[in-house]
């Protein structure tokens, strides 16, 4: 039931002295405000960067080959050798936790010059030779066409999948580029798509919107690579750690190749699963230091309301005596000093909360969509089970910032209360 006096005597107790009240609930405002201010920030860096890997598959390791450091079988250190198509194949065969297999070459790239040509327009870009596969490892959205498919493969046809940039340099504006023809360092290639990349921050060579996908088998005939693979991405099985694909696909290469075992820096690799989880663990860390900055910042305001609080009750001393000495009870005195500390502590965080949240909306308003974004900061949210849990710590704090100064307030005798000066 709602007790209309009693609300209007912790109004009156606490408006007093309005400067010191305000200034005291300005400290939990301060606290709570920052908590969720830093909380969107830490969602929203979280955010942009798992939108800028998005859909890449985070179960991934990649795999090249460099200069040999242990000499092995009468074979000399820093000798060169590169991965063949005869590998692709060995790898399907011998990891049954394989679940996916790209090789991938590099025909030249944006710094070699303007190497790609259509009509009297040109431009300098990166040239990959890829499996279908490729677009499943890491998928692009496909705005025109198609992207490379088995028969491209088979029968090397010579097509290319080009890059939204790619496309805006070469083609006039709103022009259908599919069927048209581009010249790839010399030899022509029938354009069949056109993709946007869904993220940057994972990037192998250059920007995405500025590169070219062709048949890995026509780049490796067209450019006389004859059956060299630059590099291998492979992905593994649902439930399968990659490292386990990562450990046997080493063991395997370095054998075909006769590199030795303990020559740990003969193969290049880039674990992404592991980079992954180091990432998530980084943000957890984040969230976890957020939420000890906030509720210690919280926690100072918390303090200054006991101590208001103690200041409030020796100030009303003689009239917690009269309370007393006309038959209050000890719980209703502590009920009425607990119902002030929580008033206080509730109200000035919850305008803390919501004054946090919509800024962090405002902001949220203001950042680019997520589609095609490059950007480092995406998205800022609290969560609402967070919000709620804030609400419930400002209760909490409330009833804890009170139970001093309730306390004190029931310990002292009504004799002593109504005698103090």
């Amino acid at each position: 039931m709602f007790d209309r006096d009693r609300w209007q005597e912790i109004w009156s107790s606490l408006a007093k002295n309005k400067m010191r009240t305000t200034l005291t609930a300005f400290g939990v405002f301060w606290g709570i405000f920052m908590l969720m201010i830093m909380l969107g920030s830490g969602s929203g860096l979280q955010n942009g960067v798992m939108n800028g890997m998005g859909d890449f598959a985070t179960n991934s390791v990649f795999m090249w080959t460099r200069p040999t450091t242990v000499p092995y079988k009468g074979l000399p250190r820093n000798r060169r050798y590169f991965f063949k198509n005869d590998d692709i194949q060995a790898l399907k065969d011998n990891i049954e936790e394989l679940e996916l297999i790209s090789p991938r070459l590099e025909g030249g790239g944006r710094r070699s010059g303007n190497n790609v040509v259509r009509n009297e327009k040109s431009g300098a870009f990166s040239i990959y030779g890829d499996y279908p596969e490729w677009n499943l490892i890491d998928p692009a959205n496909i705005t025109k066409g198609r992207f490379i498919n088995s028969f491209d493969i088979e029968q090397k046809r010579k097509v290319a999948v080009i890059g939204k940039r790619v496309y805006e340099i070469l083609f006039e504006k709103e022009e259908d580029p599919i069927g048209k023809y581009v010249r790839i360092n010399g030899i022509y290639f029938q354009v069949v798509g056109v993709f946007a990349p869904k993220n940057q921050n994972i990037n192998f060579g250059g920007d995405k919107e500025q590169s070219i996908h062709l048949p890995f088998t026509t780049l490796q005939q067209a450019f006389n690579y004859g059956d060299i693979v630059g590099w291998f991405a492979l992905t593994s099985k649902p439930g399968v750690e990659v490292s386990v694909v990562e450990q046997k696909a080493l063991e395997l290469l370095k054998t075909r190749h006769k590199v030795a075992p303990e020559d740990d820096r003969a193969v290049g690799f880039f674990n992404l699963a592991k980079e992954y989880k180091q990432m998530t663990g980084l943000f957890s860390g984040i969230n976890g230091l957020i939420w000890i900055v906030g509720t210690g910042t919280l926690l100072a305001g918390v303090i200054g309301i006991s101590n208001i609080m103690l200041v409030i009750v020796k100030e009303r001393t003689k009239e917690i005596g009269v309370m007393r000495a006309i038959g209050a009870t000890p719980g209703k005195v502590i009920g009425q000093i607990i119902s002030e500390s929580v008033f206080l502590t509730t109200v000035a965080g919850y305008i803390g909360l919501v004054i946090g949240v919509a800024i962090i909306e405002l902001i949220n308003r203001n950042l680019p969509p997520p589609e095609g974004s490059n950007t480092m900061f995406l998205n800022p949210t609290v969560d609402f089970k967070v919000a709620i849990t804030a609400l419930l710590i400002l209760v909490v704090s409330g009833i804890v910032a009170g139970l001093i100064p309730a306390r004190k307030a029931v310990s002292m005798k009504p004799i002593d209360a109504l005698r103090y000066e």
